[in-house]
């Protein structure tokens, strides 16, 4: 990674962000806003025990950076080091935070030859990194306001324009409540090209945080989007997603659904058990053709 580079930090008083979770979290040390790789970051306490399958991505060839959005959150940047303008992919972290799984796919998105924005959208609700398990996880996401997310997503494409982003070539994925987050991203940004959420909650209970689920959004949806699933995901049942898909084809929606059979919840997740290969691999492919069919 080129040392000494200079990316501006964008630093807003508007709405005050917490940092107890960036501050547990062991990140790379930052002079100004740049990364150096001298140092793991670690993944979130409730995730438990790391799988050996785990996957790590060299850095080396990739500019990677922390960055400040204008509301005050942390975000991840990845690019190519080399290159001029880049085509844009905003990625949304899972329930664990913005931890070394989604640094790691941050950079396997830049070396497919994109700029990649990863902002850090829950750690204002609470200590993600220190929750010792998934429900202790939920309590903290139940408080998340979804407005608030949808405008930090906005300010993070708004961001992509200082890291050399094309801001004519946008998409968006996500994984797990960040699949959630594309959903709803996709029926807020139609200036984006195309969206994929992997294994995102499709029905939920309705808040004043949360106030809808992807299912209530089938024709409202203004970006094409690919959605990646497992059909063994005890969380998100066949029979819902089959619902989702009635509901898409009712409303000719610019929304497909890929099932992959034997797959659960999670099964991008490399380091952990829930991690299946070939179906990872396989929709990697998937997502990466959709966004070149829709120009990004």
């Amino acid at each position: 990674m080129r040392r000494g580079a200079e990316i501006e930090a964008i630093v807003s008083a508007d709405i005050c962000a917490s940092g107890s979770y960036l501050s547990r979290l062991k990140f790379p040390k930052v002079r100004g806003v740049q990364v150096e790789d001298n140092e793991k970051p670690s993944f979130a306490r409730a995730v438990g025990g790391i799988s050996s399958n785990v996957i790590t991505t060299s850095s080396a060839g990739l500019s990677t950076s922390f960055i400040k959005l204008p509301c005050g959150e942390t975000a991840f940047v990845a690019r190519p080091e080399q290159g001029g303008t880049r085509p844009v992919i905003l990625l949304a972290h899972e329930i664990f935070g913005l931890h070394e799984h989604i640094l790691d796919l941050a950079r396997r998105l830049a070396r497919e030859g994109y700029l990649v924005i990863a902002p850090d959208y829950l750690s204002r609700y609470g200590d993600i990194a220190a929750a010792p398990s998934i429900d202790a996880l939920r309590l903290i996401v139940a408080r998340a306001s979804d407005s608030i997310t949808l405008a930090t997503f906005d300010e993070a494409f708004e961001a992509a324009i200082n890291y050399r982003g094309d801001l004519q070539r946008v998409a968006m994925t996500g994984y797990c409540w960040g699949g959630r987050i594309v959903w709803l991203y996709s029926a807020h940004n139609a200036k984006i090209r195309a969206c994929v959420p992997w294994y995102g909650r499709l029905d939920g209970e309705r808040t004043s945080q949360q106030e809808c689920w992807p299912i209530d959004l089938a024709g409202q949806l203004k970006v094409p989007t690919l959605g990646l699933y497992g059909g063994a995901d005890p969380t998100i049942p066949r029979e819902l997603i089959k619902k989702f898909q009635k509901q898409l084809l009712k409303h000719n929606a610019p929304a497909e659904i890929k099932i992959y059979d034997d797959a659960p919840h999670g099964f991008c997740a490399d380091y952990r058990d829930t991690y299946r290969p070939g179906a990872a691999k396989q929709a990697w492919r998937e997502m990466c053709a959709f966004f070149k069919r829709h120009h990004v």
